[in-house]
């Protein structure tokens, strides 16, 4: 039976974790300080070379990873936020791994068999020797009605450990708030709050099947894309039990090579999938490293590990689609619009310098080379405002990007002259041809229903017509007959209204074809249009004629009547 902490053990466990991080973090804190004043209370700032802060890095990363997980996943985190760190840093700090051994199969299967049971009666097989271990869970492979499953279970012990760190975390945020800059501030408090949510949904296995099942259904029309199946009978909150997909991981060049696999075509897949899961589905997979990535031998893109993923709001997955419309047209400026409507960007922040930043970053993911000189330069043109970070990533944002970052590098791994923005416009040229289709589709539906409303009521008006002539004609034959026979003016209306309409919705779709670059369509409803616009100048046309017709008829009948009566 697995126990949890009481609350004196709790608290024993927070002072003692507050004590090792604050001894383990103390050093760079000062080294951090005294940069600012020499002396701390006194004296100006000083001058630090690459050199000190790569060294200082590579301390930060070490120290990070002997405080254990939380702390492993906060550099992870941090590695990606160029807008908290600088590069020196967070390159240092991609380089944590998230791999520790396994736990002893007796603690964790002390954690299995109370989610499902004992291990003999809950599978048919179970190999005790587990395939991966990280620093919150491991996984194992068994058998479960025949059928092989992966089983992820969570480390013991883990969770109280995760929640006495983000306490100390949650303790020190003041004091780093206090000494950081006004313009980093927001974005701290952000990263904070984000960093702190995803580590306790990544803890709990019922959020990952969750996610997991909602992002297989968004993808179950596309055969080049698993999700493994999650068992429910066999998960909970401290296990989660799928189904067996085989793959070499995504960056195993060779493997992929042996395989016969398109890398060229894998990587641009892989970018297609992840853009319909952020703008179109709005649930995604938001941890793309390697080794939750791999290839079955079919070329299919198998994604594990969902215990981090995010969700957006169909405001912010439009804001992101016109980011991507500016992107793709190179227009730094429209970027700079969209970044301020979303919050990420102060609208104050020197316009100039976000838009060659900007800039600098579509090239960049065009795949040109930028080179280090044009950064520097930039960096001295624009000294004063980088005290400032004008970028403020809301906590939405800033997982977009984490995952934009961490996909840009298994692309390139793929293929080195990976083009995202070319992607991209792909992608922004289809939405705008299935936008155009679909408005056709629209428009044609809509003149469609007026034009057959409008010949049902053109063929329902003969017949009221007709009634109403009968119920009449008691009265007044004579004169009623001669008005239907001589004028036929409702057959005439009906004829003019339903050309008309016809003829409208002909010119609309014409247009709307045109516009879509459907020629041939156009060309046919274009003919089709022209026959209706000349039948109903024809039927104004004939009645003028027969109203001149009559009118002279009326007239020489008047005169003779005339002449007669002289004589």
């Amino acid at each position: 039976m697995v126990r949890e902490p009481g609350r004196i053990r709790t608290a024993l466990l927070v002072c003692r974790r507050f004590l090792a991080v604050g001894l383990a973090l103390a050093p760079f804190a000062l080294t951090l300080l005294r940069d600012r004043r020499r002396f701390l209370l006194l004296g100006g700032a000083r001058s630090v070379d690459d050199a000190t802060h790569a060294r200082r890095a590579n301390a930060l990363r070490e120290t990070l990873d002997d405080l254990g997980p939380t702390f492993v996943k906060l550099g992870q985190l941090l590695s990606t936020r160029p807008d908290v760190l600088p590069p020196t840093y967070t390159r240092e700090l991609a380089e944590l791994q998230d791999r520790v051994p396994p736990a002893e199969w007796e603690a964790a299967r002390a954690v299995l068999e109370a989610e499902v049971g004992p291990v003999e009666e809950a599978f048919d097989e179970f190999d005790t020797d587990a395939i991966s271990g990280a620093s919150l869970g491991q996984v194992y492979t068994a058998r479960l009605e025949g059928e092989r499953v992966a089983v992820k279970v969570r480390r013991p012990g883990i969770e109280a450990a995760v929640e006495a760190d983000l306490r100390v975390l949650e303790a020190v945020l003041p004091l780093v708030l206090r000494v950081a800059s006004p313009g980093q501030r927001f974005t701290i408090e952000n990263v904070a709050a984000e960093f702190a949510q995803t580590l306790r949904e990544e803890i709990d296995y019922r959020h990952e099947r969750d996610a997991l099942e909602t992002v297989r259904a968004n993808v179950a029309d596309d055969e080049r894309v698993v999700v493994p199946a999650s068992v429910d009978s066999h998960s909970g909150e401290r296990v989660l039990t799928m189904e067996y997909v085989d793959g070499a991981r995504i960056d195993d060049v060779e493997a992929l090579d042996a395989m016969g696999v398109d890398r060229d075509a894998l990587a641009e897949r892989l970018e297609r999938v992840y853009i319909r899961m952020i703008l179109e589905d709005g649930v995604f997979h938001a941890d793309p490293h390697p080794g939750n990535l791999a290839v079955r031998e079919d070329g299919a893109i198998v994604f594990y590990d969902f215990g981090m993923t995010g969700r957006l709001s169909e405001e912010r997955r439009e804001q992101l689609r016109a980011f991507y419309g500016a992107a793709a047209n190179d227009d730094a400026e429209a970027m700079a619009d969209v970044f301020v409507e979303m919050g990420a960007l102060d609208p104050a922040a020197d316009r100039a310098f976000v838009t060659e930043v900007l800039a600098l970053a579509v090239e960049h993911l065009r795949g040109e080379h930028v080179d280090s000189s044009q950064i520097r330069e930039l960096v001295r043109g624009f000294e004063g405002t980088l005290h400032e970070i004008p970028f403020r990533m809301p906590q939405d944002l800033a997982l977009v990007v984490r995952i934009a970052t961490v996909l840009e590098g298994v692309c390139r791994t793929l293929d080195p002259d990976f083009d995202t923005v070319s992607v991209v416009e792909e992608y922004v040229a289809s939405e705008r041809e299935a936008m155009v289709r679909e408005r056709v589709a629209e428009t044609a539906r809509d003149v469609g229903g007026d034009v057959t409303a409008s010949a049902r009521s053109a063929l329902r008006v003969p017949p009221k017509a007709e009634r109403a002539l009968e119920r009449v004609d008691k009265d007044d034959l004579e004169v009623r007959t001669d008005v239907a026979d001589e004028n036929a003016v409702l057959h005439r209306l009906a004829r003019r209204l339903v050309l008309g309409v016809a003829a409208s919705a002909g010119v609309v779709t014409t247009t709307y074809l045109y516009t879509a670059g459907l020629t041939d369509a156009t060309l046919v409803v274009g003919g089709g249009t022209l026959c209706c616009l000349g039948l109903l100048y024809r039927s104004f046309g004939s009645s003028g004629r027969q109203r001149a017709v009559r009118e002279a008829g009326q007239v020489a009948q008047r005169s003779f009547e005339n002449r007669g009566g002289r004589r």
